[in-house]
């Protein structure tokens, strides 16, 4: 923990903005400047909504009227994944993080109350974005937001102003041996099938999907597989998980149409990935730059959750390539 006058230091040397790009903590009351003022954090609300009669939880920071990051979050996560980049961008950018059903503080319909397939994740964030007013926005997809928000770019893709895309697939090149039992799964929805997918909704899997990859496992919160772990510990949502596990197969079939949506609408895309993820490789971003005229590419040296152990770097070129490219 820095102590205030070591954080007042850097505040003074680097600035606020670039203190929160670094992803740097500012205590409760905020620091005082060279000039004797009290600067803070910026603010992340934490809001709920009512979306086709189902609570939507979300995470919103910055000022309304500055340009949008629809931020879409992956497995077996929530919106908590943007816990430190939303308020490293929230001086610039208008962010909004949701939860989807089933995942983090949104409603959890049970499987035979709600349809838990990718097109209707994508019609419920679809619905979100009209409940908040939200007609222009960039899209910051991760792992599940891959599949959630290029369906809706496609639906809406005069919407869409730039693409951020950490540990996204939209190829068939991104879907490696990991895969396999997935596959078995989506041809054949057997008990003996779905034996295997079941080891990846325990505490050891989720605590893996965080820490492998990385180049220091001990600078990764458990924090963060604790709370993940808890959502998905509750009654009835492994069932859910399992629903879209299976549901993860209509994916593939629709890469042909997400990547017709890159090479006509050509929207701006940055693209920061983790190279060493398991789940989906760098073997998945390359494809990107076959589709996309202008395209930003870094792999960055860590795992599937690059935002844990990079998220100060990812920051830093979501500022620059945003600001260059979005009214």
């Amino acid at each position: 923990m820095l102590t205030m006058n070591r954080l007042t230091t850097q505040i003074t040397r680097l600035g606020l903005a670039a203190v929160l790009a670094a992803g740097l903590m500012l205590p409760a009351g905020g620091a005082k400047t060279a000039a004797g003022q009290v600067r803070s954090a910026p603010a992340v609300l934490h809001k709920t909504v009512k979306v086709d009669g189902i609570d939507i939880f979300y995470r919103e920071a910055g000022r309304r009227g500055a340009p949008v990051i629809l931020l879409l979050h992956g497995f077996p996560t929530s919106s908590q994944m943007f816990r430190n980049l939303m308020p490293a961008l929230a001086d610039r950018f208008h962010l909004v993080a949701p939860d989807y059903p089933g995942f983090g503080n949104s409603a959890m319909p049970a499987v035979d109350a709600f349809d838990y397939s990718f097109d209707n994740l994508a019609r419920v964030i679809d619905s979100f974005t009209q409940k908040l007013g939200l007609d222009r926005y960039s899209l910051y997809v991760m792992d599940y937001g891959a599949p959630v928000g290029f369906r809706l770019a496609v639906k809406r893709p005069e919407r869409v102003q730039a693409l951020i895309v950490q540990n996204g697939n939209a190829y068939v090149e991104g879907l490696g041996k990991f895969w396999d039992p997935f596959r078995a799964y989506w041809k054949d929805k057997t008990e003996a099938n779905a034996k295997p997918l079941k080891g990846f909704l325990n505490l050891q899997a989720t605590k893996w999907q965080y820490t492998h990859g990385t180049r220091n496992p001990e600078s990764i919160s458990p924090d963060t597989w604790t709370v993940d772990q808890y959502f998905q510990d509750r009654p009835g949502n492994k069932e859910i998980q399992l629903r879209l596990f299976y549901d993860y197969g209509s994916n593939p079939p629709l890469y042909p149409a997400w990547q017709a949506y890159f090479r006509e609408y050509q929207p701006p895309t940055l693209v920061v990935w983790g190279k060493n993820d398991t789940i989906f490789p760098a073997a998945g971003a390359y494809p990107y730059k076959r589709d996309l005229k202008t395209i930003d590419f870094h792999l960055l040296d860590t795992g599937h959750f690059a935002l844990e152990e990079d998220g100060a770097e990812i920051a830093r070129h979501i500022r620059r390539f945003l600001t260059a490219n979005v009214d």
